[in-house]
């Protein structure tokens, strides 16, 4: 019995290893394609208790671990793990902590980071704000301390810590929900209870960009007031859910009071006048009718290079659009120059006159493109001219036409496009039709003439009409032709047309009654279809 078990604990074993076999330890594709470390970073946090109990929090991409070499105990590290922290005690003084990643596949990245423990309050604090738009970059140094703190004045919006940390040589970074006004505070730390701080407002938004409205809270609706004007973004006082920018002339403001634009920046991009686009508007809302209102364009860096133009108010107490034609200059102001950038804006409400407390409204200061004009309508005539238009036959039982160069161009026809027509194989009536793109007005004219290129005489030419709807509603004249392959003009009369119907399409078929062979004998060309 013993032997039995001993033989079947074998073979069960040979099962398991057989079964197993074919499991490889060699595949090492996942290593070999494991990031290198790259982007290390370290991150101190201190106690302000006076014990030197630090907390080091290692960064990067494409580490395992790391090694922590503390800075005050030679060669010795410790291992940490992504994500993790360790906390190390140090004396009074400066260290070196130097970080060492270390990737799947063995590869290395090392930084070494200073770091100052000190029990006394941060001292000789320097900060540098700098905003871009809705972002805002943070740098500080000081004496004595280790890290700083930031608090960007939207902490109800930061969740769970309502501050940043940085250490010096780094930055901090922050982009704001929306544009306003903010409280910065900076405070460097050290080991000690004391700190050092720092604060400043700043003003954040996206620049101003036309078209101008008041209404989008990533923007900065600064404004910059001259000659005792002041301004302030309001209510619109016709449409309570509209924000506009409201603009009063007090009593005592300078004649050429007037408020720029945005900031001294001026706008994100070029105005972009020219000699024949001149024109921007703008939607005022003014106390009285007959009001002088300046527009003033200018370059943000030389203010020298501007153009101004005046517009009249027609309104009292409503809205209205008035148009500024830059081409118009003031009296005695230079003249447009579109080689010039301008890109700020200045508007003077009641120029020239003294302030006695008028209000002013503005909003959707914008740029007027050029009007396009309407596209072209496919009508009589048809002299397949147009590089705009599209004339499109469609062929019927054996017909095909296209538009092509004129083979021909000699005697009355020497135009460079016209029609072919040919006749292939099908239906005794097969030819082709074009929509126009309206109806065609037989009121007073009721004469078609064409000119056709034809290989013989005798080629009956059938010119039909029809209603766009229905080909029930239809009339037709045939001519035939009188010269071999020369051009020569066809003339229908649809004198006994009946003008009470619609016919919106034109149907051309040759030799109907007889069948084509797609054959030079059965290959027209034509042109210049008119109604005379």
């Amino acid at each position: 019995m013993k032997a039995i078990k001993y033989f079947l604990s074998i073979t069960l074993l040979l099962v398991i290893v057989t079964g197993c076999k074919k499991d490889s330890f060699n595949d090492t594709s996942l290593v070999e394609g494991g990031a290198d470390p790259a982007k290390l970073s370290v991150m101190f946090d201190i106690t302000q208790d006076n014990t030197g109990l630090v907390t080091i929090t290692p960064s990067g991409e494409g580490v395992a671990s790391y090694d922590v070499y503390y800075g005050d105990s030679g060669a010795n590290y410790m291992k940490v793990t992504p994500g993790k922290s360790i906390q190390h005690t140090y004396a009074e003084g400066l260290y070196n902590v130097k970080i060492v990643g270390h990737s799947l596949t063995g590869k290395t990245a090392e930084i070494t980071q200073p770091l100052t423990v000190s029990f006394r309050a941060p001292e000789n604090l320097k900060t540098s704000i700098t905003s871009n738009g809705l972002a805002v970059n943070i740098g500080a140094t000081a004496l004595y301390e280790t890290m700083f703190h930031v608090y960007y004045g939207d902490e109800a919006d930061k969740n769970p810590e309502p501050y940043d940390s940085f250490l010096e040589g780094q930055a901090a970074t922050h982009t704001y929900a929306t544009a306003g006004t903010y409280t910065v505070r900076i405070v460097a730390l050290s080991g000690g209870k004391a700190t050092t701080q720092y604060t400043e407002t700043i003003k954040v938004g996206k620049q101003i960009d036309l078209p101008l409205t008041f209404d989008d809270a990533n923007y900065d609706y600064t404004t910059s007031n001259f000659g005792g004007n002041t301004s302030a973004i309001a209510t619109d006082p016709a449409n309570g859910a509209n924000k506009v920018l409201m603009v009063t002339k007090p009593a005592g403001a300078e004649t050429w009071a007037g408020t720029t634009l945005g900031t001294a920046n001026g706008f994100a991009t070029k105005i972009p006048v020219t000699a024949t686009n001149s024109k921007m508007s703008m939607r005022i809302y003014s106390p009285a009718a007959g009001l002088v209102i300046k527009l003033k364009l200018e370059d943000h860096t030389n203010g020298n290079n501007a153009v101004e133009t005046d517009v009249m108010t027609t309104k009292a107490n409503q809205w209205e659009t008035l148009t500024f034609d830059f081409k118009q200059n003031s009296a005695g102001t230079p003249a447009l120059n579109p080689a010039f950038t301008y890109d700020k804006a200045s508007v003077f409400f009641d120029f020239n006159a003294g302030g006695t407390g008028k209000v002013f409204y503005m909003d959707d200061l914008m740029f007027m493109a050029p009007v396009a004009p309407p596209a072209p309508k496919l009508s009589l005539p048809l002299t397949f001219e147009d590089p705009l238009l599209k004339y499109a036959f469609s062929d019927f039982d054996g017909g095909a036409t296209t538009i092509i160069d004129n083979p021909f161009a000699t005697g009355i026809n020497t135009s460079s496009k016209v029609g072919k027509m040919v006749k292939n194989a099908g239906q005794t009536w097969g030819g082709s039709v074009i929509a126009l793109d309206a109806p065609i007005d037989f009121s007073t004219k009721k004469t078609f003439k064409m000119k056709v290129y034809s290989p013989r005489v005798g080629a009956k030419i059938l010119l039909k009409v029809e209603n766009l709807n229905s080909g029930s509603i239809n009339f037709e004249k045939e001519v035939t032709t009188t010269v071999a392959n020369g051009w020569e003009e066809l003339t229908f009369d649809y004198s006994a047309i009946n003008t009470a119907n619609t016919y919106q399409k034109i149907v051309l078929i040759l030799d109907n009654g007889t069948a084509g062979n797609g054959s030079a004998n059965y290959t027209i060309y034509f042109d210049d279809i008119t109604l005379n």
